[in-house]
């Protein structure tokens, strides 16, 4: 009888050469072959069992990241979404022919690339002290006060903007903005090769952005790029 439930962690192009297989969440991965790609699976796990409770799909998680991480550092592989399940080996199976092109193509943009994340946090204008002025003087130092704020928030924008015009225009590399109130992510597609580029320029990054405090996440699968 044919087994069920195959929990998939990636896609690849089908190997050519053994791959050191981790542990997944309660056994050993297998992978198992396409005709042109492959997928790297652990069967007999299902997230329903477990949709109730949190910390085991907390856990789950942190296995699914750590799996894609380790296979990443041996061969190009396109990562999956946390909870991706087949029913069945066939279906599986059915799912790489029929997207093969497709995730062949997706593959071959990445190959050879890493992920880096760049974080942006923003500093806030410092307090002024209270105002002990009256009547027009108040008035003036409050329109003051907000001209500085103003001119602050423009500054640190365009900080920012002049960044992302240096990464992707003088650098010349991808780049997938998540600009949110409370921090900016940068995710930066670079060679392998080039990843002492990154490194390099960061501090230069740092200066430039005196308004922002940055950090520089490690090496990642390239999650957002495919």
């Amino acid at each position: 009888m044919e087994l069920e439930n195959f929990y998939t962690y990636a896609f690849l192009e089908t190997p050519s050469f053994p791959l050191t297989l981790p542990q997944g969440i309660a056994s050993q991965l297998v992978l198992i072959n396409g005709t042109q790609l492959s997928a790297i699976v652990e069967p007999g796990i299902s997230l329903d069992s477990c949709q109730k409770n949190d910390a085991e799909i907390i856990q789950m998680a942190l296995c699914h990241d750590r799996v894609i991480c380790e296979i990443f550092e041996q061969v190009t592989i396109l990562p999956l979404r946390f909870g991706t399940c087949f029913n069945s080996q066939t279906k599986l199976l059915n799912y790489l022919e029929l997207h093969s092109q497709e995730y062949r193509k997706q593959l071959a943009k990445i190959k050879g690339k890493v992920e880096f994340c760049l974080k942006l946090i923003p500093h806030s204008l410092p307090e002024t002290e209270t105002f002990t002025e009256k009547g027009r003087n108040y008035f003036l130092a409050k329109k003051q006060q907000y001209q500085n704020r103003q001119n602050f928030t423009i500054a640190q924008d365009t900080e920012k903007q002049n960044l992302i015009d240096v990464i992707r225009n003088v650098h010349q590399l991808p780049i997938v903005i998540q600009d949110k109130q409370e921090e900016v992510r940068i995710y930066i597609l670079v060679g392998s090769q080039d990843k002492i580029l990154i490194l390099e320029q960061f501090l230069s990054w740092q200066k430039a952005c005196p308004r922002w405090d940055l950090s520089l996440g490690d090496v990642l699968p390239p999650y957002h790029f495919i």
